[in-house]
């Protein structure tokens, strides 16, 4: 229950009478309603109220919708009210004779004296207008149709925009009970039915007129009306309690997830195998792989030399089997295909770009196709197991090519092709840490549109753990982050 609801539910059963006791000596609601009657008759006679005023339609048993204890009465808004009357029309000012009360004034239960207009106004009808203490002004039209608002202090004269409703009750009322009646279900459920369905919804006076509501002895009203100002502090309390735990249920996957990354990558989230080969024999193999490829003349003498990583750089600690590389020491990296609207020569092949790589998943919706010539299928084909990099957009942004479909990339894609059969999840998924941690902020390049460059991608540190351990810290990363995706859904 949240804590719109449990107003609701107090609302509820204030007006059906569980709120509070009721007490035996309290003057019956029937005795003020016939006090009220009087009042308005005397009105009549002094020509304030029309005959017809004091007309009442009866209350069938098929309106009522609950029972009310002995003592209460089903009253129509109509027989309360002294007057139900519209607003004044007239064009918003800056300046004029005096201030106009629109709705959109009347914030969190108080008027806005700074934003309300003026306007010019007959003198001779000012009065009519005028609000006073104890009336309860109604929303007639738009998107605020049915909201209420209870003047309870008038520091300046002011009058209500034609758009609003004002009705005034005779002082034997308890005007604030009548306040929450009008923010009832049952309130809303009568305004609902008597709305008038347009682009603009709108209600009218004689569909307020014409609601039935339960009227407690006056004694009680009052008590209705301490009892629910005193829980309605509780229940602000509690939606605040609750809006901050749904703020932190909401965020919990996507910290629990930015968490269990860290871990990862870090070498916390398995223990560590001391049968593992360290990953300092597996760098050693990776640097022998290469200098065979330089002999094949697939590589270059360049690509074998390494920077040296300083102990600045590093940006968080390691387990000892573990090493610091640079994507250089690890893989091959090339930007895919600059694409030529203008050449129609080769073969047309699909290829990827940015809008088809996402954390860990390559959408297919909007796979395009361009000619390859036959240099260009060879060099920009993927290979399963290659790790795509989105170099503008979000950059970082990374996901691994799983398949044996022929397919091939664009120049936004860092294509990155690992040594040794090292796990090209891990990897990635030290991208999304790394884009976690701002790291890849720290090192993209551009004033206003920033890319991840070869030169920035190859600046980054990457943690290189045995071999085996990787794939352990793959199979355990996907195992829990299944967890946290059911815990979104």
């Amino acid at each position: 229950m949240n804590a719109q609801q449990l107003k609701n539910a107090i609302l509820q059963e204030a007006i059906e009478g569980r709120l509070v006791p009721q007490d035996p000596n309290d003057e019956p609601a029937s005795a003020l309603l016939e006090r009220i009657r009087k009042e308005k008759e005397e009105l009549v006679k002094v020509g304030k109220l029309k005959k017809k005023d004091l007309e009442v339609k009866p209350i069938s048993e098929d309106e009522i919708p609950f029972e009310i204890p002995e003592g209460w009465e089903w009253v129509r808004w109509g027989t309360l009210s002294e007057s139900i009357q519209y607003g004044y029309n007239a064009p918003a000012k800056a300046r004029g004779r005096i201030p106009m009360v629109r709705i959109s004034d009347i914030q969190d239960g108080k008027i806005v004296w700074d934003t309300v207009p003026y306007c010019d106004i007959n003198e001779n009808d000012i009065d009519s207008y005028l609000l006073k203490q104890n009336d309860i002004l109604f929303a007639r039209t738009g998107g605020t149709v049915g909201k209420s608002y209870l003047v309870k202090e008038m520091p300046k004269e002011a009058i209500y925009a034609g758009y609003l409703i004002r009705t005034r009750y005779s002082n034997s009322l308890c005007p604030q009970y009548l306040k929450f009646f009008m923010e009832s279900a049952l309130y809303w459920l009568q305004l609902k039915d008597g709305t008038i369905a347009t682009a603009q919804p709108n209600c009218n006076g004689k569909t307020l007129s014409q609601m039935i509501l339960p009227l407690p002895p006056l004694a009680e009203q009052h008590r209705i009306v301490a009892k629910i100002e005193e829980l309605l502090p509780k229940v602000e309390e509690y939606g605040k309690a609750q809006d901050t735990l749904n703020k932190l249920n909401a965020e919990l996957p996507e910290r629990l997830k930015k968490s269990i990354l860290q871990e990862a990558i870090s070498g916390r989230l398995v223990p560590q195998d001391p049968n593992d080969e360290p990953a300092s024999v597996l760098l050693a193999k990776i640097r022998k792989e290469k200098e065979e490829l330089v002999k094949a003349g697939k590589l270059k003498k360049k690509d074998l030399i390494e920077t040296p990583i300083s102990e600045d750089e590093i940006p968080f600690e390691i387990p000892e089997s573990w090493e610091w590389v640079r994507l250089p020491y690890i893989s091959t990296n090339s930007l895919g295909k600059t694409l030529n609207g203008g050449k129609t020569i080769g073969k047309t092949k699909k290829y990827l770009c940015s809008i088809n790589v996402y954390w860990n998943k390559i959408d297919w919706k909007k796979i395009k196709e361009t000619p390859f010539d036959e240099s260009d299928c060879q060099k920009y084909r993927l290979t399963k197991g290659d790790l795509l990099v989105c170099e503008g957009g979000d950059y970082g942004r990374s996901a691994v090519w799983d398949k044996d479909d022929e397919m091939y990339y664009q120049n936004a894609l860092h294509r990155i092709r690992f040594f040794q059969d090292l796990n090209p999840y891990f990897y990635m998924y030290c991208m999304e840490t790394f884009k976690n941690m701002l790291l890849l902020e720290e090192v993209a390049k551009g004033m206003t549109i920033k890319h991840l460059t070869q030169d920035a991608l190859y600046s980054l540190l990457f943690p290189l753990p045995p071999l085996t351990e990787q794939y352990r810290i793959v199979e355990k990363l996907e195992q829990l982050l299944s967890e946290v995706d059911k815990l979104e859904k």
